[in-house]
């Protein structure tokens, strides 16, 4: 019975876990301005990954001000803040990322980049804004708040140069998972393309693992008018392409999807002189490790085939960069039981996983997670995929985000969860 999860309190206690998610939901009218003028700011003056250093310190400032124990500069810019709730409960972690990314932004709003050449085109300050006010609504409820809740505000979720470090990864190394360990985390990614007010999940596998692959085809350079006489580097490198397209295509199970996409090519010193060599690179994204393992040897199969038919060489890396992004099965159920809870049952539908990749995986392989994605499309109108310079998503995702995020720690922190949230049909008010 929901009567089992009592709270206690001040001289209006929140009773109940019902009653304490119907008080998130009416304040989170009252925090929109707040919101809004967080989101605007981070817009206004975004960072590269691993560059975020005024963003880190805004992050920091904001936690300690409210109380919260804070630690920062873990894997370069990275903030932790922890809430301890006055009555014993389970522990659990939100993430949030705070870096941009190298895109020269194309909408013309008051609160616009000022950085050039770089812009949240992924979504980052709204992340921030939302894991900020959160903590901000949560620390109001305190008093009635089980267990702890870990805020971890992440650097370079967008990737890195070849030789640089950061990320979840690091931030997994540092430690942020430990003493004490959560019992589960989790996050939100807001999607353009998703009606706002309306959320997506999956239920086990959300995002694809990312390989980086990279080649150089070695051929012999001579004159264009005797080919015979050498390798065409560019020659191998087109008839490579072409085969692997066709082994990805129907070299494994077609119900698991691969993409395998070239996003660099470079070769030749002249037009009339064959090119001795072409340098390749581009990804292979992937929803079952096993298959990409098998592409990847015959991979090298098809290279050796090719290559010494035309009398050249080559050099193959495969790399893996971010692992398959699993959701929990039991935390999602809990999750969207919670979220179908307060929004109601036709707010939140179930997605098919995403080619895209997502360094939260890192946090999801040490802790059971939950990552779902929120709606921030204006209705009515199409939207603009995120990593555009013309992406501007509606504001009005922001109180949508809030109430799910602190709803669903509100929920999760207890030291059982409230399984008879199930027995309420109504949601609480919007």
């Amino acid at each position: 019975m929901l009567g089992n999860f009592h709270t206690k309190g001040g001289n209006n206690p929140v009773t109940t876990v019902t009653q304490l998610l119907q008080t998130i939901a009416s304040r989170v009218p009252a925090l929109i301005p707040e919101l809004e003028r967080l989101r605007r700011d981070f817009h206004q003056y975004p960072e590269l990954s691993n560059q975020e250093v005024r963003t880190g310190q805004v992050v920091a400032d904001y936690l300690r001000k409210l109380g919260l124990i804070v630690t920062s500069g873990i894997a370069g810019h990275g903030v932790v803040g922890t809430l301890i709730g006055q009555h014993p409960g389970r522990v659990i972690a939100y993430r949030a990322d705070m870096d941009a990314l190298p895109i020269t932004e194309a909408v013309d709003c008051p609160w616009r980049s000022r950085v050039p050449g770089v812009m949240h085109a992924c979504g980052h300050d709204f992340h921030l804004s939302i894991g900020l006010v959160t903590a901000r609504l949560l620390t109001e409820l305190k008093e009635h708040l089980r267990g702890q809740i870990r805020f971890i505000f992440q650097p370079a979720e967008e990737g890195l140069p070849l030789g640089q470090e950061g990320g979840a990864k690091v931030m997994v190394q540092a430690g942020v998972l430990e003493n004490p360990r959560p019992e589960a985390i989790l996050a939100l990614h807001i999607s353009p393309l998703i009606e706002r007010g309306v959320m997506g999940y999956c239920p086990e596998v959300v995002t694809a693992g990312a390989d980086r692959v990279e080649m150089e085809i070695r051929g012999q350079s001579v004159h264009a008018a005797t080919p015979h006489k050498g390798v065409d580097a560019i020659l191998v490198a087109a008839q490579i392409i072409n085969q692997l397209q066709s082994l990805v295509a129907q070299g494994k199970d077609s119900r698991l999807p691969v993409v395998l996409v070239f996003g660099r090519i470079a070769g030749g010193t002249r037009f009339n002189i064959l090119a001795d060599r072409v340098q390749l690179e581009g990804t292979m994204r992937y929803l079952d490790r096993a298959v990409r393992d098998n592409l990847v040897d015959r991979f090298e199969s098809l290279l050796t085939g090719l290559t010494q038919g035309y009398g050249a060489g080559y050099a193959l890396r495969s790399q893996p960069i971010y692992p398959i992004l699993h959701n929990d099965p039991e935390l999602t159920s809990q999750a969207v039981l919670v979220l179908k809870h307060i929004f109601g049952p036709t707010r939140l539908y179930r997605m098919r996983p995403v080619m895209g990749s997502e360094d939260f995986s890192y946090f999801a392989q040490q802790v059971p997670a939950f990552y779902f994605f929120l709606g921030a499309r204006t209705p009515g109108t199409k939207g603009r995929p995120l990593h555009t310079p013309d992406l501007n998503p509606d504001e009005g995702a922001l109180g949508v985000g809030l109430k799910a995020a602190a709803s669903l720690l509100c929920c999760l922190s207890e030291p059982e969860f409230p399984w008879g949230l199930n027995r309420r049909e109504s949601p609480t008010p919007e």
